[in-house]
């Protein structure tokens, strides 16, 4: 046995060795999860939203915001808010990189190939995560990836959640603050992630700052549902004056910019020095300005000969804004360079609300965690949990008892003229762009929480 068990702990000791070997030398950077024992599925299926009529449900919406309105069960996935919001972490190998890079435009390069991959996660993810209740906290440590994050329900009128997340060995902070504005227009339902995020490379001196792309769910109503990203991410690096500007483009009338990223990286005298690509689906890649131009006029001559005499078709179904079956993969331009590739999913994804791998792990509550959690964890919250584990009468009958327990101790609150006290995050001055913004504090990972609210 013992024999055994040294073989096994050289193994894993080697292959661990050659996994940081391997993340240096190639674009292959979860070989090391192979050896997390993170689950790889959720207790139970997602439940079937095909006997629910969406339209009973919003038809009174109709250009309101939702963040204001209780929403049923039904609409949701098993994961809080904050936990969607710790999914930028997924590629952190991506900060790692930019950390490790000499010159500033390849850095940027690094950066902009994150900001991407923070939204990727969301394809074919129509579930919405539930609403963090006021002072709901929630904290992931992932050792082999090199950060710990700490988030915080800081407000909830209007819902502002907070996230601050440090690399372990001193290199980068990541932080920032989201206000998702959530409007429903009676095909679709359209989220502006308002917040600006911060990404700061400690060893280069370097602050990032840039806000997310509108996001929007169609057919809530009728037919399947889709996700697109859309509109323009500005990404400024506040030490060097370089920027990078990203256009993720709409659908259009026939699909074919659909889950398209397209932009560019500029210095402070507004030279173009790369241009980037890609979709925020699949991949993004980097190519010289004057390549990519030669390569985009050589392939605007070749559709112009093959559509000469074509006809656009009009749209089969008035009732629903079909996705194009059809999706092109990305046509990589000669000479590009790869920045960044979306991890495969599981299997049996679509039986799991379509989360990722990493996604599948969040809410896991591991064996000894309970000691040593923040009591306003995310993974304490009942009808979260219920719902993980298939229980939907029950995740909706704990669903209104939170909520109602939310009220109550609001009103509580009002009538002894009492303010409302965050814990680990403040608002304050982001000292990069100079507007307000919730900075953590500090002092979470101490471990010490008396006094925090009974919110379950």
């Amino acid at each position: 046995f013992c024999l055994c068990q040294c073989l096994y702990i050289t193994i894993i000791s080697e292959n661990i060795e050659v996994y940081k070997h391997s993340q240096k030398q190639s674009r292959c950077p979860n070989l090391f999860l192979l050896f997390c024992h993170f689950r790889e599925s959720l207790p139970a299926p997602m439940f079937s939203r095909n006997s629910v009529s969406i339209w009973s449900i919003l038809k009174k919406c109709i250009g309101l915001e939702l963040s204001k309105i209780t929403m049923p069960i039904v609409l949701n996935e098993p994961l809080s808010f904050l936990q969607r919001i710790s999914e930028y972490m997924e590629h952190t190998y991506l900060i790692n990189k930019a950390c490790s890079l000499s010159d500033s435009i390849e850095r940027m390069q690094a950066v902009a190939a994150f900001a991407v991959s923070a939204v990727a996660s969301q394809w074919d993810r129509t579930g919405k995560p539930f609403n963090p209740l006021l002072g709901e906290t929630y904290e992931l440590i992932r050792e082999e990836q090199g950060f710990r994050l700490v988030s915080e329900q800081v407000s909830h009128h209007p819902p502002v959640s907070a996230f601050h997340a440090e690399s372990l060995t001193g290199d980068f902070v990541f932080h920032g603050s989201i206000y998702p504005k959530l409007k429903f227009w009676g095909r679709a339902v359209e989220a502006e992630p308002k917040g600006t995020i911060t990404l700061e490379l400690l060893k280069h001196g370097e602050a990032y700052t840039w806000s997310n792309p509108f996001c929007c769910v169609h057919n809530i109503i009728l037919g399947k549902l889709w996700i697109e990203q859309y509109g323009t991410v500005e990404i400024v690096n506040h030490s060097t004056g370089d920027k990078c500007v990203l256009n993720f483009k709409p659908c259009g009338m026939f699909g074919k910019e659909l889950h398209k990223v397209e932009g560019y990286i500029q210095d402070k005298s507004k030279k173009k020095h790369a241009v980037i690509y890609g979709k925020w689906t699949e991949c993004m890649w980097s190519v010289d300005p004057q390549a990519y131009e030669a390569h985009k006029k050589s392939e605007k001559k070749g559709d112009n000969k093959k559509h000469k005499n074509e006809e656009p078709e009009g749209a089969e179904n008035d009732d629903a804004d079909d996705m194009p079956d059809v999706q092109e993969t990305v046509s990589v331009v000669p000479g590009s360079t790869l920045l960044w590739r979306i991890d495969s999913r599981p299997a049996h994804s679509a039986q799991m609300y379509n989360f990722t791998n990493f996604a599948m792990s969040l809410n896991e509550l591991e064996p000894g965690k309970e000691a040593i959690l923040a009591p306003t964890d995310c993974r304490f919250r009942p009808d979260i949990r219920a719902m993980e584990n298939g229980n939907m009468d029950e995740a909706s009958q704990e669903k209104e008892r939170l909520e109602e327990k939310q009220r109550s101790a609001r009103k509580e609150r009002a009538r002894n003229d009492e303010e409302w006290s965050t814990r680990w995050f403040q608002m304050g001055t982001n000292p990069h762009t100079g507007s307000q913004g919730w900075l953590y504090t500090g002092g979470y990972f101490n471990r010490n929480y008396q006094d925090l609210p009974n919110i379950y």
